[in-house]
């Protein structure tokens, strides 16, 4: 099963944990009557490491409590204030009437298989399998998320109203982020040196072959000189890739270039080229076509994308005050000290990081 897949899904299955919670456990908290299970707690909490460990919990920090105590420390507090909020985003959809359709649903099913190359209805009921859901469940847990955004959406992104004014001042002030950078548009010639593999899987090259190719380079460089056409030889000559489109290659971002490459291109000019140039693949020669250097993009060419910044640096400003408002309201009954003590700190703590960014 693929990755992208499995994450999707361990995402809705944590938040979905304690839908069917027939089973008598311990209750962390109560949000309005809804409740916070220790299971839904853990399964966050493992969720949270995997995501820090790149997908894969090291399996020594599960041997050392020490380091697993001050890691689970360290996760807690936002995925205890993340588990409240989403409670009560779902209670507030659920007074809304807020639903998920089947179209809706089928609509994101359909993306999601075709995203993932599980069309096939087979592999689809495998990947449920290897992750212990059935459709069933998937549709409740995608629901849940859907349900959650339908209220971010309306009682907050949808209430804001951008002016052209506020892009135009945040475009001034942060011209940076709409800077097109620097990039170069090259063709190639590749005159490839095979490598061997010995008994021990070693790569070595064949001297006498390296002399015939970097030969061969000179040759070709050569016939560029006295006019030949850069594209006609590459189609002709070169072991590369891009010698079905006249070895052109780019637009390539500088920044994306070895240090080497780029003081190298920085002093030609188009239409120049370089000596053949030894690489692990073979001897490459390289012929400059254009060369652009990074330039700020005019207000007119990135109106709607100011506007999206300025959108969203609002839209997270409005929703925790939203958040803030929704909790001052609730009826939160704590079951845990230490718990309560993590939320409270979570929340003094992303208000003291909020005022500092306004």
């Amino acid at each position: 099963m693929k990755t992208a897949f499995r994450v999707v899904l361990a995402s809705l299955l944590v938040s979905a944990a304690g839908l069917s919670a027939e089973v008598i456990e311990q209750v962390l908290v109560k949000v309005n009557g809804d409740i916070l299970t220790k299971t839904e707690l853990e399964q966050r909490q493992i969720t949270a490491l995997r995501q820090k460990m790149n997908g894969q919990i090291d399996p020594e920090l599960l041997k050392d409590d020490a380091r697993l105590k001050a890691a689970l420390s360290e996760v807690t507090p936002a995925i205890i204030v993340d588990a409240i909020d989403e409670l009560l985003l779902l209670q507030m959809g659920k007074e809304k009437g807020y639903k998920l359709s089947d179209e809706q649903f089928k609509g994101w099913l359909s993306k999601l298989r075709e995203e993932q190359g599980l069309q096939d209805d087979a592999k689809f009921q495998a990947a449920l399998k290897q992750e212990g859901m059935t459709i069933d469940d998937l549709r409740k847990n995608v629901e849940r998320q859907f349900l959650i955004s339908q209220v971010q959406r309306e009682e907050v992104g949808q209430k804001l109203q951008i002016t052209e004014e506020e892009a135009r001042q945040y475009y001034l002030a942060h011209k940076q982020e709409f800077a097109e950078p620097a990039s170069v548009t090259v063709r190639e010639i590749l005159i490839d040196v095979p490598t061997t593999k010995n008994a021990q899987g070693q790569a070595s090259v064949n001297v006498a072959r390296e002399d015939e190719a970097k030969e061969e380079a000179n040759q070709v460089r050569a016939r560029l000189k006295a006019g030949e056409d850069f594209g006609k030889v590459a189609a002709e000559v070169s072991d590369s890739s891009s010698k079905a489109n006249g070895g052109l290659i780019g637009p390539l971002p500088m920044a994306q270039l070895s240090t080497t490459l780029q003081q190298m291109f920085e002093k030609m000019k188009p239409g120049e080229m370089t000596e053949p140039i030894r690489t692990p693949q073979g001897f490459q020669i390289l012929k400059l076509e254009t060369i652009k250097q990074a330039e700020i993009q005019p207000f007119e060419s990135v109106r709607d994308l100011a506007a999206d910044k300025v959108h969203s640096a609002r839209q997270r400003i409005e929703f925790r005050k939203f958040m803030s408002r929704v909790r001052g309201q609730a009826l939160i009954e704590w079951k845990n000290d230490e718990l309560k003590k993590a939320y409270e700190g979570q929340i003094a703590a992303e208000m003291k990081a909020s005022q500092g960014a306004q």
